[in-house]
């Protein structure tokens, strides 16, 4: 693994794109800043994150014959290693909301942006953009939702160290889809989604809003929703957003 240490830039996932296109780089190269100008997030968001305080990173993965119709393992595989690697810190109930946000009760603590670059039907590589909330103490206005470790759990935290813990383990994790442990994974996720088997108000394209409860996720990513009809109707996540 070959690791970037950078202290402002642009984006560590664009910064990663350029990288990419050298043939000689690592089959897992990380790419870290202490801050982002242009930090994104999914569905066009800007990820907002103090100077010096939380974790920004990336992580290039050079992908063997995997097939594009099993990218949603790639999320399974960021985001419960990412679990994993915080669960020692004793938060408070650390759950995966889908796609791939990691939230503690009903706080956001990080997220999540894969891209993927695609070769005919398979994945040449997948660069995982991760935000991770570690000793910042207030957030602006407009993110309610925001919360970091350190508020949490009432101290400081090492950033190097955890950057190092959750490397480790995001790459245990995507051993299993170098073993093809596909259903292992898919069943981690399942187990740790965010409100699962609990009444939630959502809100589809056509802004019409209904009581859902989510059964959990298929193998190709999409959130199984059970209605009040009991019928399970499953959606991409750009079909349907939590209210």
């Amino acid at each position: 693994m070959y690791l970037f240490k950078l202290n402002a830039i642009d984006s560590t996932n664009s910064y990663l794109r350029q990288l990419s296109k050298n043939e000689d780089i690592e089959k897992w190269t990380v790419v870290t800043a202490d801050y982002q100008t242009e930090g994104r997030g999914q569905k066009g968001a800007i990820w907002q994150s103090e100077r010096g305080k939380n974790l920004i990173f990336s992580i290039l993965v050079r992908m063997d014959n995997f097939k594009a119709r099993d990218q949603f393992l790639l999320n399974c595989a960021v985001s419960t290693g990412i679990l994993n690697a915080l669960t020692p810190y004793e938060l408070p109930k650390l759950k995966i909301k889908w796609p791939n946000d990691i939230m503690s009760v009903s706080k956001k603590l990080g997220g999540i942006l894969i891209e993927n670059t695609l070769m005919n039907d398979a994945i040449n590589h997948s660069i995982m953009g991760i935000g991770l909330n570690v000793n910042q103490l207030a957030f602006p206005e407009d993110l309610p939702l925001a919360v970091s470790m350190r508020q949490l759990i009432g101290r400081d935290l090492d950033r190097d160290l955890l950057l190092h813990e959750m490397i480790e383990s995001i790459q245990n994790q995507f051993d299993l889809i170098f073993e093809r442990k596909f259903d292992v994974l898919l069943k981690a996720y399942d187990q740790n989604l965010y409100r699962k088997d609990a009444a939630h108000m959502f809100q589809d394209l056509q802004a019409n809003m209904f009581m859902g409860i989510i059964k959990g996720v298929d193998p190709e990513g999409m959130l199984m929703v059970e209605h009040e009809d009991e019928i399970i109707r499953t959606y991409n996540f750009k079909e349907i957003s939590y209210l």
